[in-house]
């Protein structure tokens, strides 16, 4: 007795069109397409923002104490002609850059050792336990003692304004590195500053990054505080002793053009400087989404 076995279906096949013959039809209509990028959106927030000042502003009817957007936009651009603004904020910078890349240094040298030797770790506790909570600001009298009315002054509080929260967010990022990783680096045979350099900063650049954002954050609010507090460090002032000369003077506008300047430079390093940096390094690595 034979069993029987399912006739076979015969073999075909069939021809597909090109792709590029088939109609791509696109998912989205073009006013979402161009709503999902991210500057327009924050454009139409800044927009938003800047029209409600104006109707505060018209309704208070009172320059002396709020300006209008028109007001203050017509200084910011009057200032900017005549290279005052650009040239504060020049100095500002200059100085900024001077403390912040000490600052970061020394956070580099603290951490390494903190991940190194026992030692290293204690100090680094002990020392961010006695100094994070101090605000910067408060140094100044004693920097002004100690170094006088010039710029070391000012490098000397942006130091401490940068060094001790991106000590605290690098070393937390160095100790949530997985075992794993750690155990190659070991094989290897990397120890000390390769073993940190190759190891632990790619594994723990999210948290050093936005170590990097809130010490550049505190820095740049430090140093303009500073500013204010003593004005100009060896005869040049900043963006906060533009401020605070035009307060003195009542020109209220300049005053808003002044602080819109720090608000558009903070917004320009960290939309240009950092937000590349997050998308060449992690965001492209898969380390952040």
């Amino acid at each position: 007795m034979t069993t029987a076995h399912p006739a076979l279906r015969p073999e075909y096949e069939r021809a597909l069109e090109p792709f590029t013959a088939v109609p791509v039809s696109r998912a989205l209509p073009w006013p979402r397409r161009l709503w999902q990028q991210g500057w327009l959106r924050k454009a139409v927030i800044l927009a938003l923002l800047a029209l409600a000042w104006e109707i505060i502003a018209r309704i208070q009817d009172n320059d002396l104490l709020l300006p209008t957007f028109l007001s203050t936009a017509r200084a910011f651009a009057d200032a900017i002609v005549s290279g005052e603004l650009p040239g504060k904020a020049l100095v500002s910078l200059s100085i900024l850059l001077q403390g912040y890349a000490a600052g970061v240094a020394l956070a580099f040298v603290l951490t390494t050792l903190a991940v190194s030797t026992r030692a290293g770790r204690d100090l680094l506790d002990t020392l961010t336990a006695m100094f994070n909570p101090l605000p910067a600001i408060a140094l100044l009298p004693l920097a002004l003692l100690w170094f006088g009315l010039g710029t070391k002054s000012l490098v000397f509080v942006l130091i401490h304004s940068v060094l001790w929260p991106l000590a605290l967010n690098t070393y937390a990022g160095f100790r949530g590195v997985p075992e794993t990783l750690r155990m190659a680096g070991r094989n290897y045979g990397l120890r000390g500053l390769r073993y940190v350099v190759l190891i632990l900063v790619p594994a723990a650049l999210p948290a050093i990054l936005s170590g990097l954002k809130i010490g550049w954050a505190f820095a740049w609010r430090t140093l303009i505080a500073a500013e204010l507090v003593f004005g100009a460090s060896s005869g040049k002032g900043g963006l906060g002793w533009y401020i605070f000369q035009n307060r003195n003077e009542l020109y209220t506008d300049r005053v808003f053009a002044g602080l819109a300047t720090v608000i558009l430079i903070g917004l320009a390093v960290e939309g240009l400087v950092f937000a590349t940096l997050e998308r060449v390094t992690v965001r492209r690595w898969g380390q952040q989404h």
